[in-house]
């Protein structure tokens, strides 16, 4: 029997650590009673790994808040039963307990991974004495051992010079060792059970993988069972034991991750895993290249750099060169897509291909005109023909706008049509992107975000671009909503010939979209291939360590050994 099999065989016979049955969960609002969870049940045996998926407002992070006793002061269970084993005795029922009673075992018995370290962490107190303080706060060191203990959690959650580290305050840390800072005050009790809500959605894959290898070690180290939150299904594959598939409040799919990956039985479940890239299988999102214009290419970069001038230290100011060196060609009709790490200067190269920031030295040709130092007529033309896509489409559109003006504001802007003409131009568009028309009257803050992001397209679109650079326009959606975006984009560029600039961290969603991948890391441009030559051979061993941080290929690795065996 393999270890998996005997592990899922003990844990069936095991009483549960975590029980809930019939849970329903409300919230007030100036509309009356909002349902959240609907007749909500499951169980997290010893040692178990149950990943809780679904959209955002499927309910889930609703769910892990009011097992901890969480819920903001407009939220309620409203019937059902959670209930927490304990050492020795009977399980404790948590539904109805005071606050009071909940600090008892928060921390205590259950640890908690919150989704943004930089909202969570104390940015005016040291990270040493945040650890010491949820030591202190549970009677495990007193005021003089806690700052030493804390030191050591720090050691143990995985943060490089701990004693350093305990020093400092989280704006001096990157995201991921904040997060290692979460996880140190999540096991300084060494609670039975930790519940992880979307831990690292904010990381990039490949300071998410050592994440979240690192609470995998953790936990199976000490036994400790984690019900895991999270909207990606690559993550929950690749780490679960279980997974259940949450929407509109309700549990639709409970089962071991084979069998709902394998077999799903709800249609929800069906669409969130055929959405989901990173499960997808190899070939599948390879595209064929794209042709190349008898005209030359439409964008050429040729030894592009970017210096950033850095604060005076003992009367010298040195740079920090965010752009060295690169060179790239995109033609009519090509997704080029750049990926790397945060830092790695893509976002950057993007900003200087459209001008909107000079670059130090190089050249930047736009259908084989240099417009390194264009200005007056000559910029505003370009801008007429390049547009952006933002990551965050509620930042990005104006709250006070309606959709109409949003994607009427270009042609305002370069006064293109009559007022009538722009109108008609809007609704147009909004169709174009599969909006009713009935859109422009809204405003941003009345749409979803994936309806956000399609009208942010759609005025991108406005002044009919040659090229439109995108950066990390779907990380910020839902699995399914980001699937819709994506093909949505592609039925664009078959239709008009539109040259995309991608930029994005994802790997998984770079394979269905690229034509060719450039990889960056530290300003640099390591290598530029055609997609399925990338994904098959890397050349680069950052390459190969960005491709196996792929959320999902660890659960497909599995499967496929699986099925040879």
């Amino acid at each position: 029997m393999s270890e998996h099999a005997s592990k899922s065989s003990a844990q069936s016979v095991a009483e549960p650590l975590l029980r809930v049955e019939g849970l329903d969960v409300s919230y007030r609002t100036t509309g009356g009673s909002l349902s959240a969870v609907r007749g909500a049940s499951l169980t997290v045996a010893p040692g178990e790994v149950v990943a809780i998926v679904g959209e955002s407002g499927s309910g889930k992070t609703t769910l892990a808040q009011a097992v901890i006793g969480l819920l903001p002061a407009n939220g309620s269970v409203d019937g059902g039963s959670i209930r927490l084993a304990r050492q020795q005795g009977p399980a404790e029922e948590l539904a109805g307990l005071s606050e009071k009673a909940f600090r008892s075992i928060r921390g205590r018995r259950i640890g908690l991974i919150p989704q943004d370290p930089t909202v969570s962490l104390n940015p005016v107190q040291k990270i040493g004495a945040q650890v010491a303080e949820a030591l202190r706060v549970h009677g495990l060191a007193d005021r003089r051992r806690a700052p030493i203990d804390a030191v050591e959690l720090l050691a143990r959650a995985g943060l490089p010079e701990p004693q350093v580290r305990a020093g400092q305050y989280p704006h001096e840390l990157s995201g991921g060792m904040r997060q290692r800072v979460l996880i140190a005050i999540a096991i300084a009790a060494s609670p039975r059970l930790l519940i992880a809500d979307e831990p690292t959605s904010a990381l990039d894959a490949t300071v998410q993988r050592r994440i979240l290898d690192h609470i995998e070690h953790l936990t199976r180290e000490s036994g400790t069972s984690v019900l895991l939150i999270t909207h990606d299904l690559g993550v929950a594959a690749d780490r679960a034991d279980r997974i259940l598939v949450m929407s509109g409040g309700r549990i639709v799919e409970d089962g071991p991750v084979a069998a709902i990956l394998g077999s799903p039985s709800d249609p929800y479940t069906q669409t969130l895993i055929a959405s989901a890239p990173g499960l997808r299988p190899p070939c599948a999102d390879t595209r064929a290249p794209a042709p190349v214009s008898a005209h030359g290419p439409l964008v050429e970069v040729r030894n592009l750099v970017k210096d950033f001038p850095l604060p005076r230290v003992n009367g010298s100011r040195g740079v920090l060169r965010a752009v060295d060196e690169v060179s790239f060609t995109i033609h009519r009709g090509e997704t080029l897509a750049l990926v790397g790490e945060s830092g790695s200067g893509k976002s950057t190269t993007a900003r200087l291909v459209l001008r909107l920031a000079d670059p130090t030295a190089g050249q930047v040709l736009f259908d084989g005109t240099d417009i390194t130092t264009a200005k007056g007529s000559a910029w505003r033309a370009l801008r007429r023909r390049a547009q952006l896509v933002y990551q965050n489409p509620y930042a990005s559109l104006d709250p006070k706008f309606s959709v109409e003006e949003v994607v009427t504001e270009p042609l305002r802007a370069f006064q293109v049509g009559s007022a009538a003409e722009q109108r008609r131009r809007a609704a147009d568009l909004v169709e174009k992107v599969a909006l009713p028309v009935s859109v422009l009257a809204r405003r941003p803050v009345e749409l979803s975000g994936g309806q956000r992001q399609r009208v942010a397209i759609a005025r991108a679109l406005a002044l009919s671009p040659d090229l439109v650079v995108c950066d990390e326009p779907v990380s910020a959606l839902d699995v399914s909503v980001q699937s819709q975006v994506l093909d949505l984009l592609g039925e664009l560029q078959a239709e008009a010939g539109l040259a995309y600039l991608f930029i994005s961290h994802d790997l998984a969603v770079v394979r269905r979209v690229a034509h060719r991948v450039g990889v960056m890391r530290d300003g640099r441009l390591l290598e530029l291939r055609p997609t399925e030559e990338l994904f098959d051979a890397p050349g680069e061993d950052y390459t190969r360590e960005l491709l196996a941080a792929i959320a999902g290929r660890r659960h497909s690795a599995q499967t496929l050994e699986a099925g040879t065996s």
